[in-house]
This record gives C-alpha cells, sequence and structure tokens, in this order.
C-alpha cells in the first residue's frame, strides 16, 4: 500500500493495534474522501504457476410489452405484459493448469484450491408496471464472487443482496419510494483470521420526495439497517436509525446549490476498533452520528463548470471532521 494525497486513494488506514505501523491487515475500502489516503499496488514475484484461463458472460432481455402491445389486453395477456425479465451473468477465472484443455466455466467452486483467482457477478431483475408513470416494483439478486491468490495466501469475497424496491407517484409534486434489502456479506481470508467476517444484512428505506417544477426537489427519508457476523468469526450485531433530509435548488439555468443532511444513530456494544467493526457501522462510530454537505456548482461560459462542495462529519464521540473541495471541469 502505497499513500497518496488525501481523496485520491481507495483505501485507508486503520491503525487497529495501535503500533503506529501499517500492516496488510489494516487497510480497508475508503468510508470517506478525507480517509482514501492509499492505493493498493500488486508487485509480481518470479515465482510463476502455470494457470488455465476462461471466461464467461450474457445478458437477456425479456420485454413482452413488445408483443402484448395492444391497449385492449385483458387477464393474463394484461399481467404478462406489464412483466419485464434482465438476467446478466459474467465470469473469469485463473485455475491451475493439469495438462488438458478446459472449457467448462462453472467447474470448480471458489472454495477449491485448484483456483487461483475468481470474478463472477450474476444479475437478476424482475420488474412489474416498470413503464408506468403512476407505480411500479422491481425486485432483484445481485450475486458477486471473487477469489484471488496473493501473497499472503487466499483472500475471497461474497456478496448476495435480494432487493426490492417499489416506487407510487402520489402526485405532480410528491413521490413515495420504497427500499428494501435482505443480503449477505463475506470475507475469507487464509492468512489474517482477524479479518475474516460473514455478515447478514436487513434494511429498509422509504423516501418520500417533493418536486417543484425543474427548480426545486426535496427528498427525506428514514432508514432502520441491521447487520449481524456469524458466531464463529464473532457474532458482532449492529442496529442503526437513520434520517436523511436532501435537498437541491437550481438557480436560473447556469446554477444550482445541494445540501444534505443524516442523523444516524447506531448500537453496538462491541469493540469499534476491528475490521468488521469498520464494515458494519460504515466508516462511523457507535452513537450518535451527523452527516452534512452543501455543494454549489455555476456554469462558466459555455463548457465550463465551476463547483465547491462542503462536507462534515461527527461520529460519535470523535472530534468534528470538515472537508471543503473546489474543481473546474471543461464540458465538450
Amino acid at each position: 500500500y502505497l499513500e497518496v494525497p488525501a481523496g485520491t486513494g481507495q483505501f485507508a488506514w486503520i491503525d487497529y493495534n495501535n503500533d503506529g505501523v501499517q500492516q496488510l491487515n489494516e487497510f480497508e475500502l475508503a468510508a470517506f474522501v478525507d480517509q482514501a489516503k492509499f492505493i493498493r499496488v500488486f508487485t509480481p514475484t518470479n515465482e510463476f504457476i502455470k494457470a488455465n484461463f476462461i471466461t464467461f458472460n450474457y445478458s437477456l432481455n425479456i420485454n413482452p410489452r413488445a408483443v402484448l402491445s395492444s391497449p385492449d389486453l385483458k387477464g393474463i395477456k394484461k399481467l404478462v405484459s406489464r412483466l419485464n425479465i434482465i438476467t446478466s451473468f459474467q465470469t473469469s477465472k485463473k485455475s491451475i493448469a493439469k495438462g488438458s484443455f478446459e472449457f467448462n466455466p462453472f467447474k470448480y467452486g471458489v472454495n477449491d484450491t485448484a483456483l487461483i483467482t475468481l470474478n463472477t457477478t450474476i444479475l437478476n431483475t424482475l420488474s412489474y408496471n416498470r413503464y408506468s408513470s403512476k407505480w411500479g416494483v422491481d425486485f432483484s439478486n445481485l450475486r458477486n464472487t471473487g477469489k484471488s491468490l496473493l501473497t499472503y495466501g487466499y483472500e475471497s469475497r461474497k456478496l448476495n443482496d435480494w432487493l426490492m424496491k417499489w416506487r407510487w407517484n402520489i402526485s405532480r409534486a410528491f413521490s413515495l419510494t420504497v427500499n428494501g434489502k435482505k443480503g449477505l456479506n463475506a470475507l475469507y481470508t487464509s492468512q489474517f483470521a482477524n479479518r475474516n467476517y460473514q455478515l447478514s444484512i436487513y434494511s429498509a428505506e422509504p423516501f418520500l420526495t417533493f418536486i417543484k417544477g425543474t427548480s426545486f426537489r426535496l427528498v427525506t427519508s428514514y432508514k432502520y439497517d441491521s447487520k449481524k457476523n456469524l458466531p464463529v468469526y464473532g457474532g458482532e450485531k449492529s442496529i442503526s436509525h437513520s434520517v436523511n433530509v436532501e435537498s437541491k435548488y437550481n438557480i436560473l439555468q447556469n446554477s444550482s446549490i445541494n445540501g444534505k443532511f443524516t442523523f444516524n444513530n447506531i448500537e453496538y456494544d462491541f469493540p469499534a476498533n476491528t475490521t468488521v467493526s469498520y464494515i458494519m457501522l460504515d466508516g462511523l462510530l457507535p452513537g450518535k452520528n451527523f452527516l452534512w454537505s452543501l455543494g454549489f456548482s455555476k456554469r462558466l461560459l459555455n463548457n465550463l463548470e465551476l463547483n465547491f462542495q462542503y462536507d462534515g462529519r461527527k461520529a460519535g464521540t470523535s472530534k468534528t471532521v470538515h472537508i471543503g473541495r473546489a474543481a473546474i471541469t471543461a464540458l465538450f
């Protein structure tokens, strides 16, 4: 891990044992931009492994509405015409060569020692009333599996999320959206046992949106989030209740102001200086957490845009953090 200017990296260093020494098991994906001070660089060794490499992917979209578009449809045909199915699959893997030609992309599971690297993504979505301007509902399943052979051993990750999104446009000004999730998030390593976790996640978040023309938007939401680690990896449990308010105001045609405020109260009765705690608490701390942001953007001339961004947070009993950024963007 190499240190770079704050905000330009991807990883944060958390000194879990307070010894002031950077160690491989103390780096996490940064939850906030000011913590993103490190990048990860893979350094090859002079030890080589002969491997087979396979890549496979597909994408399928089933839209009955394309053939069942008559306004006089009734019964089962009307029901089917409102359905939409999207499914996609991508996988790439390297496995130890055994002297024979391999073409089966599903031959090895993530726990098989013959695997060197594996990255698999599966996304399935079933939608009803997707094209309706009044209401609709989506059900999705996202599965992500990854495995890598590093100098200190194997590292595997697993993500399995079941998602539900329901929307209802109450009127031209008000709309209601409800998001729900039941998921699994896991990390397994062969060297650092203290980094292993397998989280069961449940969350629900209703949104109420108010829109006034094209000039003003206000979004309020409440989110309940529950995470529990597998007992064999520690059995930690967190419950959070957060209230969010977000708004955007467009000034004429070349300027806009946006702001966001979040209050998050987290219940967590375990040590907050571990890998699993950083993941479960989303980089925050037990107790009351406050996050806020304010942004301003203005179009200069025809192809230049000026942006100012201020972010702040007060996590638990820690000190308040203030972050300011400014940028000029050229649009072509």
